[in-house]
């Protein structure tokens, strides 16, 4: 235990992480190591996201061997396939077990202030701590977006969000709108498709790629040409990355292209951007060709990149080929009749925005989101972990926390450091 815990009692700890789920074990794992005391603070059970809001059929969108979490490398034998649910969890469990954090389960964090001379008061649903450090370690996906129009729906409806979703069965009979095509919008969809449901969906901005092209997993091709080791400050967009959607694609039955004109000339109907509902009437942006072309030519984009690699280097490889659409509208639909279409239910996949509201520092920009130097905010002691792009593509993911927690690991035992030096 380190000199400032002894000085203030029990209840004090050099570091509180905020969250239990991949990120916050991680973090205790590399504290840990470095010898550091800490708490992990978790409002329900640690990683209860992947048990809690993952569809039956849900798997990971990227290969098993990109599962690297610090000293917990996936280690079954199928690198190149894709965890379902369950097996996911148990990798999970895994590493709950390897770690051994220190952790209050049950315990929500209801405010974060800092301390006059320096540390942060920690109060809780179990009690009040202090702390030197804190990692904020939550997640950035809190709130599910359900637009407010939604209060205008008939009550007979059943509207649920992506992460309460569960399987076709579950919802009532007759059609179900999807609300969204990012990851969560564009797997649901295929679900309830494969499942012979009737659906609609509202297409967004959301970009695709290929599951695999001329012989190997997109991921792959990635993974060599360095794209996953690219800092957010050398991306092209710099920070706004950030912003961007995920791309759509699946891992399931082995792995596959999602390809909406594929779904919908098999009878699923698209719509462009939903906008607004009156009168019984849902309305839609005129922009559903727009959308697919834009995601097709970031699917063709990524391929020809690939291309540029396997040229550049002289790989054998099979043919180059460039995505042609296999379906076109033909017009652009911008209403929708609820009744007429037998809609019973919509499935809303239009994302999480943040919240933070309980942490009182000086960190936030406009749309909630804290300002940081690869997780190390403008307030001395303050960090957050797991964030999409907090430094890579993989920050938010199995493939890239480690890399993010040893590093801060590093920024708080420097720190720690100074604070024995001056006490």
């Amino acid at each position: 235990m380190s000199a400032t815990s002894q000085t203030h009692g029990s209840d004090h700890y050099s570091v509180i992480i905020v969250g239990g789920g991949q990120a916050g074990l991680s973090m205790s794992y590399c504290l840990q190591r470095a010898g550091i005391d800490h708490l992990v603070l978790e409002a329900k059970t640690v990683t209860h996201t992947w048990r809690e809001q993952r569809w039956d059929a849900f798997c990971l969108v990227t290969p098993n061997w990109q599962c690297a979490l610090p000293g917990h490398p996936y280690a079954g034998n199928d690198p190149h396939g894709f965890m379902k649910r369950d097996e996911i969890v148990e990798y999970l469990d895994g590493f709950v077990r390897m770690v051994d954090a220190p952790v209050r389960e049950h315990t929500s964090v209801q405010r974060v202030t800092r301390r006059e001379g320096g540390g942060f008061h920690v109060s809780t649903s179990s009690g009040d701590f202090t702390a030197d450090q804190v990692v904020v370690a939550s997640g950035g996906y809190h709130t599910p977006i359900v637009p407010r129009m939604a209060e205008r729906l008939p009550a007979s409806i059943r509207q649920i969000q992506s992460a309460d979703y569960r399987n076709p069965q579950a919802l009532p009979e007759g059609a179900v709108m999807v609300v969204g095509s990012g990851q969560s919008g564009a797997q649901i969809a295929e679900d309830l498709h494969l499942a012979g449901r009737k659906v609609y969906l509202a297409v967004g901005q959301a970009p695709r790629c290929a599951r695999f092209y001329r012989g190997r997993d997109v991921v792959d091709w990635l993974a060599d040409m360095q794209y996953y080791d690219m800092a957010v400050g050398e991306h092209p967009l710099r920070e706004g990355v950030r912003d961007n959607t995920n791309h759509y694609v699946t891992g399931r039955d082995g792995g596959r292209d999602i390809d909406l004109r594929k779904f919908a000339s098999e009878g699923m109907e698209l719509f462009g951007a939903l906008e607004d509902y009156q009168y019984g009437m849902l309305r839609f942006a005129p922009n559903l060709r727009e959308n697919l072309d834009d995601a097709d030519a970031t699917y063709n984009r990524i391929n020809a990149g690939i291309d540029k690699h396997i040229a550049r280097h002289d790989i054998e490889a099979p043919p180059a080929s460039v995505y042609e659409p296999v379906w076109t509208p033909a017009e652009e639909r911008t209403a929708l009749d609820l009744s007429r279409a037998n809609i019973g239910a919509i499935v809303w996949c239009i994302g999480f925005r943040p919240d933070f509201g309980w942490l009182d520092a000086p960190v936030f920009n406009g749309k909630g989101y804290p300002g940081h130097q690869r997780g190390v905010t403008p307030v001395e002691g303050l960090y957050f972990l797991g964030l999409p792009w907090l430094h890579t593509w993989g920050s938010g993911r199995f493939s890239g926390i480690a890399r993010d927690a040893e590093y801060l690991a590093a920024r708080i035992r420097e720190r720690s450091g100074q604070d024995a030096l001056a006490a």
